[in-house]
């Protein structure tokens, strides 16, 4: 058995050997050199965050948008080739106004995760096609009086007392990525790009499990993360762009935004003095080995 992809690589309708579809991993490969694109879910809402590298002095700021919305309360954000990722925002874009269009109310999280997955996935099975080369991030706010509720999509009476029945929850948020490969899971906090395992382990340390980080505190944490996982390449310039989505009593008012300037000045503020905070203490550890040689 082989492990590498001679002879096995040219479709990708093809097995190797050993069970391993090699355009699927080039696909994840591109995904690695892509920018760092999280995802944090909060108690009252998500909030998506994403390093966008500048690659020319000639770039107008705050243009080219990497984060897009799919819906009302749905956003997107890709890291990969750009390009696939505005493909995938178009079909999403069609899979909600599709669901509205049938169901007459917003398209679950859940479900658009599930169809914009099953159409990645189908780019995998036809020598015809090639896989896309992004993973995307799914953030949304499952509207609390719209849910499906016994086979009933929609604002009727069962809808509307999801709430109030026994073991059923309305609404919430929703955060879900899905791979080159069509897989897609739910998630407290995800990451991508080229930064993951320094976003990811920074993730883990903010108990999101427990729901106490609130939609505000969200937001300056995923700048803090997406400046720390800059650092492995701090040689480039980025700029940071960041969306939310709250609930209908928070500050978007259920629907997906971008997260208003000041306050993304002031979460980037707070990055900058961690990531010094960081520096001072390395320096500080560094100077007390020196003085114990």
């Amino acid at each position: 058995m082989t492990s590498i992809g001679t002879g096995y690589d040219l479709t990708n309708s093809t097995f190797s050997p050993d069970g391993r579809n090699f355009q699927v991993e080039y696909a994840s490969k591109a995904v690695e050199n892509g920018g760092t694109a999280i995802g944090i879910r909060c108690r009252n809402g998500v909030v998506l965050a994403v390093e966008k590298i500048i690659t020319s002095k000639l770039l107008k700021s705050g243009g080219n948008k990497r984060i897009a919305s799919i819906d009302r309360n749905f956003g997107m954000i890709s890291s990969g080739l750009v390009p696939d990722g505005r493909h995938l925002v178009s079909r999403a874009r069609d899979e909600a106004a599709s669901w509205r269009t049938s169901y007459k109310c917003p398209i679950p999280s859940s479900s658009l995760a599930f169809r914009v997955g099953s159409y990645v996935q189908a780019y995998t099975l036809y020598s015809s096609v090639r896989p896309f080369g992004v993973t995307t991030i799914l953030a949304g706010w499952d509207s609390e009086t719209e849910s499906r509720v016994d086979g009933q999509v929609g604002s009727g009476p069962k809808a509307a007392l999801a709430g109030k029945t026994k073991g059923t929850k309305a609404g919430g948020p929703g955060l879900y990525m899905i791979e080159p490969s069509g897989l897609y899971w739910g998630y407290y906090g995800a990451a991508t790009g080229k930064g993951r395992q320094t976003a990811k382990a920074e993730l883990e340390k903010l108990d999101l499990p427990s729901g106490n980080l609130s939609l505000e505190q969200g937001v300056k944490e995923a700048a803090r993360i997406i400046y720390a996982a800059h650092e492995d390449s701090k040689d480039k310039d980025f700029e940071l762009e960041m969306s939310w989505v709250s609930s209908s009593d928070g500050p978007t008012q259920g629907r997906h935004e971008q997260v208003p300037k000041e306050l993304l000045e002031q979460a980037e503020t707070f990055a900058k003095r961690a990531m010094e905070g960081d520096d001072d203490e390395d320096t500080a550890t560094g100077g007390g080995e020196t003085m114990e040689l």
